[in-house]
């Protein structure tokens, strides 16, 4: 008789990894807008499933806990309900006897605290003040609202150059997005729930790219209306072209002599090709938004001397200033930041690094453009020396894998301590101080010093890449509220106490993404027309496709593909391939058409205009 057996999965534990699976997928596309009393009730209804039932804390406590919640979103409940299931999920906590109980409790009571005025509102009225009011997750998730769905769906039917018509009744730089877009609207697409998000990013470049050139809709009628727009990067040209669309007559001041601010001076060609940025500049310009060049807020000109010139002033001129690492010898040779090193590049002047060592500091995506730009400029040895692990990197991780790819070196857990120099401040290498992961800080694991010996790393060019900031001095002087490096406006772009001055982008709001300085934009747009007395509405003529309802089977999704590493580290061309039609036929019929249901039975009829 054997004594043992090999233990194989039950066909009950295949089938519930599989539930497993399928519940991950529908966290993940989880769309925003959700009831957060009901969500907590459900997480605590599956952690209570969760115990084992030895301890009276999760067995009973839980139970106990999930209907008082059920009490609460059946009108049921109190407010002396609510003190008790305070003091319920605060017993649970310090006396449960594992994670299950604690993190359960944990989680209602945290709730209670940051989202109060949802359970008084069911209490006291009886309904919920999370109104679901926007069922598309990825239109939601779109800081610019763009119709997702709809270009979607145009894509699907080989309408290009309608796809690109739509893109820009919300987002004037369709191409550059194309390219560099973040796309957070990928982070709770539906098709999540059947295999993978759609790769939206993209069929937007499908679409830029089989389009072709197209021309930007009519203005409206002159308004006679002047406003100026400081700064010529994405979220003042986006708000050139929207209010131009609505007949007034901007005029964009840049410094720089050539118009796209940091996605000109700060992505590298290899990630958005300059040409095709140009496509996106010329379709704007057209609308008859004028430029001057060379033209610099508190010298050149001033905020006074613009309200008076015009009806209005909008401030969009982003964060194109760099922090200091706060170290001895930061002022010596050889030590740049990543916005100088990245502008140079931007203004074509290429050094020959060839045979020297480059070290770049920090771990977000500006620093991933300066060390795969370093390396293309000849560098003999590229690393980053970042204080925290990979996983904290706020750089998109294929930004990471790309790096790694084409031979960047990755010194994690390693903060800079001091800069080492020759006679002639000429910077040889820096000193960096060990550091081991250490508790967890507003969901981020915090780091410490493991008390090691500093480790030496020698380089010939350091570039610091640790944040941007604004140049604040004269706003302040000219009485615009500044806090923290940050313009201070209201939720509408305004000043209190000065009218028809507005700001927007990342000098509001600061460093952010390409797309959401295009959102705010967007909004400071509609405000600056409303403070001028009008009403005008952007739309779009263009006819979306009927949704098809056939069974939508599992698809894996198609990705863009890239250049071989050994090759495209040799150029500054660009380093992404886009879809074939094929492809993105394919990719654009995984699409689950949620504006269907959504757009037509919550909100009465896709928004066309806004």
């Amino acid at each position: 008789m054997s004594r043992l057996e090999i233990v194989s999965p039950s066909r009950a534990r295949i089938v519930m990894e599989e539930l497993y699976k399928n519940l991950e997928r529908r966290i993940e596309a989880s769309p925003p807008g959700l009831c957060p009393v009901d969500m907590s009730r459900a997480f605590l209804e599956l952690a209570h499933a969760q115990t084992c039932g030895k301890c009276v804390p999760c067995r009973i406590g839980l139970g106990q806990l999930e209907k008082l919640i059920e009490n609460v979103l059946d009108g049921k409940g109190s407010m002396a309900s609510l003190k008790l299931m305070e003091k319920t999920a605060l017993s649970i906590m310090e006396s449960a006897d594992c994670a299950i109980g604690y993190e359960a409790a944990n989680m209602v009571y945290k709730g209670i605290i940051g989202y109060r005025d949802d359970y008084i509102e069911h209490i006291a009225h009886g309904r919920c003040t999370c109104s679901y009011n926007q069922p598309v997750p990825c239109v939601n998730l779109c800081p610019a609202q763009v119709d997702i769905p709809g270009y979607i769906a145009l894509i699907k039917e080989g309408r290009y150059a309608d796809s690109v018509r739509l893109i820009r009744k919300d987002n004037p730089f369709p191409t550059t997005c194309g390219f560099i877009c973040e796309h957070p609207c990928e982070a709770r697409c539906r098709r999540n729930m059947v295999d993978d998000s759609i790769n939206i990013r993209g069929l937007k470049r499908v679409a830029a790219d089989f389009a072709g050139e197209v021309d930007p809709p009519k203005c409206a009628p002159s308004t006679g209306k002047k406003i100026a727009i400081l700064g010529g990067g994405p979220g003042g040209l986006s708000a050139a072209y929207f209010l131009q669309l609505m007949g007034h007559q901007t005029t964009v001041y840049e410094m720089l002599p050539e118009l796209g601010g940091m996605l000109r001076y700060g992505i590298p060609n290899y990630r958005l090709p300059k040409d095709r940025l140009d496509e996106d500049i010329r379709a704007i310009l057209k609308t008859g938004v004028k430029i001057k060049h060379g033209l610099k807020i508190g010298e050149d000109i001033s905020i006074n001397d613009l309200k008076n010139a015009y009806d209005a002033v909008l401030i969009t001129i982003g964060a194109s200033t760099d922090k200091k690492l706060g170290l001895e010898h930061e002022d010596a040779v050889g030590v740049v930041s990543a916005v100088e090193f990245l502008r140079d590049v931007g203004k074509n002047i290429i050094k020959d690094l060839t045979g020297k060592n480059v070290c770049v500091i920090g771990g977000g995506n500006v620093s991933m453009d300066a060390v795969r730009t370093a390396k293309r400029m000849g560098a003999k040895k590229v690393s980053i020396a970042y204080r925290r692990r990979v996983a904290d990197m706020t750089a998109l991780p294929t930004e990471v894998e790309a790096a790694v790819a084409e031979g960047i070196e990755l010194r994690t857990l390693m903060a800079p301590s001091s800069i080492d120099v020759d006679e002639n401040n000429h910077i040889k290498g820096i000193y960096v101080k060990p550091q081991m992961i250490s508790a967890i800080k507003d969901g981020r694991a915090s780091v410490k010093a493991t008390g090691e010996d500093d480790v030496y790393i020698p380089c010939d060019i350091l570039v610091v890449a640790i944040g941007q900031n604004i140049e604040t001095k004269h706003f302040e002087d000219a009485g615009i509220p500044v806090s923290n490096g940050k313009i201070i406006t209201d939720s509408t772009g305004a000043f209190k106490d000065m009218p028809g001055v507005f700001a927007g982008g990342d000098c509001a709001s600061g460093p952010a993404t390409v797309i959401k300085a295009i959102g705010a934009a967007k909004v400071v747009a509609a405000n600056i027309d409303e403070y001028l007395g009008y009403h005008h509405q952007i739309s779009v003529d263009v006819e979306i496709p009927e949704a098809s309802l056939e069974d939508k089977s599992p698809c894996g999704r198609v990705e863009l593909t890239e250049r071989e590493a050994c090759e495209r580290v040799l150029d500054f061309e660009g380093v992404e391939n886009c879809m074939t039609e094929k492809e993105a036929k394919q990719e654009a019929g995984r699409c689950l058409r949620c504006d269907h249901f959504g757009f037509g039975i919550f909100k009465g009829g896709r928004e066309s205009i806004w």
